[in-house]
């Protein structure tokens, strides 16, 4: 089968990778990516995010396990998979004194059949700045003129290492918007990040890495279903939790309770808070400072890091 014919442009299955002195940083995981997908791959430090990426373009050999991008072996054939793909590091190491203009031209020397400059810096939104000097831009400016040179090569596999590093909030956004058109005009984009709300809000799918394995994986609706959703607010002064119905009943799962303030969780956030109000409006009570609120991605995150510390 052609490998323009592939389902999934990237697939790994028992992927591992061992350092010298035998640490295991990846230790077997197994996920694939669908062609026009963007997915991220998530992970405390040390997690095995990096390592992960680092095999999947092809720096180094698997010490186990098998990974395919665009139907080849990155490494072992190289020659088939870098002209495809482009490649955004967490840093780009260009040289201060050139300008950002030289620096894109510089880079297209060694592309094959690179969009023109002001194409590339257009998309990034440094058209303006092809005069400048690398070392007079910004962080959240080399951030994007590292991405336009990832661009560069009209990528069908575009790997993203903390794309937004340094962006503020209007870059961060502007960056998003142009993934989700890339992935729109279908570029499959595999990307690292440590914001989880980039994460939640421009991922198809997600695999969450902890210590080298695959804790969680599915769409970002599908991790933060796992944990359960939240209720909170203050008991009118003279009521207690027991006075609250059976909260078996409520649809809750768990509580803690700080002095007056009753926190609730629960799997079925509706049930739970249409009871709850019912039971307040019935006993002619206020809560106060009530905040009814779905699980999130950060939540899923820290459920995972806190059950492995448990699991030791």
């Amino acid at each position: 089968m052609e490998d323009s014919e592939h389902e999934h442009v990237i697939e790994v299955t028992d992927l591992r990778r061992v350092y010298g002195g035998g640490f295991e940083a990846v230790r077997g995981i197994t996920f694939s990516v669908a062609r026009a997908e963007i997915f991220a791959l998530l992970g405390t430090n040390g997690a095995g995010k990096t390592s992960t990426v680092e095999l999947l373009e092809g720096l180094a050999p698997p010490s186990g396990g098998r990974v395919r991008v665009l139907g080849h072996d990155p490494h072992r054939e190289r020659a088939a998979v870098r002209p495809r793909t482009g490649v955004m590091l967490q840093e780009g190491g260009f040289p201060s004194e050139l300008t950002v203009g030289e620096t894109t031209r510089m880079w297209a020397g060694c592309t094959t059949e690179a969009r023109p400059e002001a194409e590339a810096l257009g998309l990034v939104g440094l058209g303006g700045k092809a005069d400048v000097r690398v070392k007079q831009l910004s962080g959240g400016e080399r951030r994007r003129l590292d991405l336009a040179l990832a661009l560069l090569g009209r990528p069908e596999v575009l790997f993203l290492d903390e794309p937004t590093t340094g962006l503020d909030a209007e870059g961060r956004r502007a960056t998003w918007e142009l993934v989700r058109a890339l992935r729109d005009a279908g570029t499959t984009v595999l990307l690292t990040t440590h914001y989880l709300e980039e994460a939640e809000d421009l991922a198809d799918r997600l695999a969450i890495l902890h210590e080298g394995h695959i804790a969680a994986t599915g769409t970002p609706a599908e991790v933060t279903a796992a944990q359960p959703s939240r209720i909170s607010f203050r008991l009118p002064r003279g009521y207690f939790l027991g006075d609250l119905p059976p909260l078996g009943r409520l649809g809750v799962c768990g509580h803690e309770t700080d002095g007056d303030v009753i926190r609730l969780r629960t799997r079925e956030l509706q049930r739970t808070t249409t009871a709850l109000l019912v039971w307040a409006d019935a006993a002619r009570v206020e809560l106060h400072g009530l905040d009814v609120r779905s699980a999130s991605l950060e939540e899923a995150f820290l459920g995972i890091a806190r059950k492995q510390e448990v699991a030791r």
